[in-house]
């Protein structure tokens, strides 16, 4: 599968696909075939795969590699708390919301996995760019 090592790489591969583009932290796409992610506090099976979205919502209007840089540091923590976790891209359709109020999605579709060396890129991105507080 492809890796993709910057932000603008990210953001053309998402101009491409033509339809909705997440990002998900787990062990992989292999991994992830099962179709469901665990709502940990409550040990709950959810009806698809936690995501966090990768396309910008209509009202941003600052550059879509603040809105990419943002979207990629809200689970990067996950990459630290299981040195087998990595960050890759995906496409599917939305099934509900997860405990956080983050899509679920199904049928997911994997597009490329995402260098480490990118998520550190949108690390300091997010802290250059954002009041991260």
């Amino acid at each position: 599968m492809r890796e993709l090592n910057t932000i603008d790489e990210l953001a053309e591969l998402i101009d491409a696909t033509g339809e909705p583009v997440y990002v998900r932290y787990s062990k992989g796409p292999e991994a992830d075939a099962s179709e469901s992610s665990i709502d940990h506090e409550s040990g709950l099976e959810l009806p698809g795969l936690s995501v966090n979205p990768l396309n910008p919502e209509e009202w941003w209007t600052r550059p879509m590699r603040d809105w990419l840089a943002r979207q990629l540091c809200q689970y990067a923590h996950l990459r630290e708390e299981d040195p087998d976790s990595r960050a890759w891209v995906l496409t599917g359709r939305v099934v509900g919301r997860g405990p956080d109020c983050e899509p679920l999605v199904a049928g997911q579709q994997p597009l490329a996995l995402i260098a480490d060396a990118m998520v550190d890129e949108a690390g300091r991105v997010y802290s250059a760019r954002f009041d991260r507080e």
